[in-house]
C-alpha cells in the first residue's frame, strides 16, 4: 500500500499541471509548483493549516499553482528515505522537512533541490553552515537549543524534587545535549536519568521505566518524533501521575501539564511560508537566512495538575503567558 500510494503521488505531480486550466495557471505566469513533505505530524494539524492560508495570501495556492504532498506527513522514521527518494524522482520545486531526521534524509538524497527545514539546532547538526549564510541547498528556522536547560530548569521550579527524568529521541539529541542536561541538574543537586528511544512503540515502556526510577518529574525533550507522539505521551503520563514538561506551549491545550518554547502554528505560519514562498520565487537557500524563533511563551494546565494531585507554586503561576484554568 505504502509503495502503490508514492506511484500514485509521482504521476499526481507530473499531471497535475496539464490538468488545470490555463487561467488559473496564468496566474502565476503558467508555473505549477509542487512541495514533498518530510513531515511526522498529520495533514490537518494546525500549524500545517496556518502554513497553507500563508502561502495562499501570497498567491501560492494549493489545488491550483501548488501541487501538495498528500503521502509526506504522519510518517515513520522508517519511512522518511524511500519517501524521501520519491520526491527526488518526481523533482519536487522544495522539500519541507521537519526534524533532524526528516533534514537529515532529505539531505541525503539531494544535494541539489531546496530544502526547507525545521529542526532544534540547524548549525549544530551541521545542516547549515551558519544562520546568516546557510550554503548549500538548505535553509529554515533553528528552534534553539537554549530552551533545553531552561525548560529543565522551569520543571524544577514547578515540581521540587530530588530526583527528575528526561525522555529524549535518540535521532535528535546529541550526547553532548544530553551531558549538559546531566551537569545542570548536578549543579541544581538533582539526580537526572535518562530515557532514549528511536521511534514512537518505544514509548509507553520508556514512561513506564521513568515511572519505576522514582523521578518526581519529566522533561520531554524536544524532538520532532515525541511532538508527534504527544497523543500516546500525554494519556500516559497522566495515567502514572507524572508532572511533565514539553517544548511547544500549544502541548497544554491538549493536556500538557506545562510548555514552553515558541508556538509551532507562529513559526510555521509566519517565518516558515514567508521562507518558502522566497525559494519559490527564485532565491536560492544558501542567501535565505535560517532564521529563529523570537518569542518564547510558558502555558500551564491547572486543570491537569489538579488530576496530577500537585499544587503549583503560585509565583511560578503568576509568570506564565497562558494559564488553562
Amino acid at each position: 500500500m505504502f509503495d502503490r500510494k508514492r506511484r500514485e503521488f509521482i504521476t499526481l505531480l507530473g499531471g497535475a499541471a496539464a490538468a488545470w486550466p490555463l487561467a488559473t495557471r496564468a496566474q502565476e505566469s503558467g508555473r505549477t509548483y509542487r512541495l514533498g513533505s518530510l513531515q511526522f505530524s498529520p495533514r490537518g494539524a494546525p500549524w500545517h493549516v496556518a502554513f497553507f492560508d500563508a502561502l495562499r495570501r501570497q498567491g501560492f495556492v494549493e489545488g491550483q499553482n501548488l501541487v501538495g504532498d498528500p503521502d509526506g506527513y504522519s510518517l515513520r522514521v522508517d519511512q522518511l528515505a524511500a519517501h524521501a527518494a520519491e520526491l527526488v524522482k518526481a523533482k519536487v520545486d522544495i522539500i519541507i522537512a521537519a526534524g533532524d531526521p526528516n533534514v537529515r534524509a532529505a539531505q541525503l538524497a539531494t544535494k541539489t533541490l531546496p530544502i526547507l527545514a525545521i529542526a532544534e539546532d540547524l548549525v549544530d547538526c551541521g545542516f547549515v553552515a551558519s544562520l546568516a549564510k546557510p550554503g548549500g541547498n538548505t535553509t529554515g528556522v533553528s528552534i534553539l537549543t537554549s530552551g533545553l536547560n531552561k525548560r529543565q530548569e522551569i520543571l524544577l521550579e514547578a515540581v521540587p524534587g530530588t530526583r527528575i527524568a528526561a525522555l529524549a529521541d535518540d535521532n535528535s539529541i546529541s550526547p553532548q545535549k544530553l551531558q549538559e542536561l546531566d551537569d545542570a541538574a548536578r549543579a541544581h543537586g538533582v539526580a537526572l536519568s535518562m530515557f532514549r528511544v528511536t521511534k514512537e512503540d518505544e514509548i509507553p515502556g520508556a514512561l513506564d521505566a521513568v515511572k519505576k526510577s522514582g523521578a518526581a518529574a519529566l522533561n520531554v525533550l524536544a524532538s520532532s518524533l515525541l511532538f508527534s507522539a504527544r497523543k500516546t505521551i500525554i494519556p500516559r503520563v497522566a495515567a502514572l501521575r507524572l508532572p511533565a514538561i514539553y517544548q511547544w506551549p500549544e502541548i497544554t491545550a491538549e493536556g500538557g501539564l506545562i510548555g514552553y518554547g515558541p508556538h509551532i502554528t507562529q513559526i510555521y505560519g509566519e517565518i516558515m511560508s514567508r521562507q518558502f514562498a522566497a525559494l519559490l520565487r527564485g532565491t536560492k537557500p544558501a542567501d535565505i537566512p535560517a532564521e529563529q524563533p523570537t518569542k518564547f511563551d510558558l502555558a500551564i494546565n491547572l486543570k491537569t495538575a489538579k488530576a496530577l494531585g500537585i499544587t503549583l507554586p503560585p509565583a511560578f503561576i503568576s509568570r506564565a503567558d497562558n494559564v488553562i484554568e
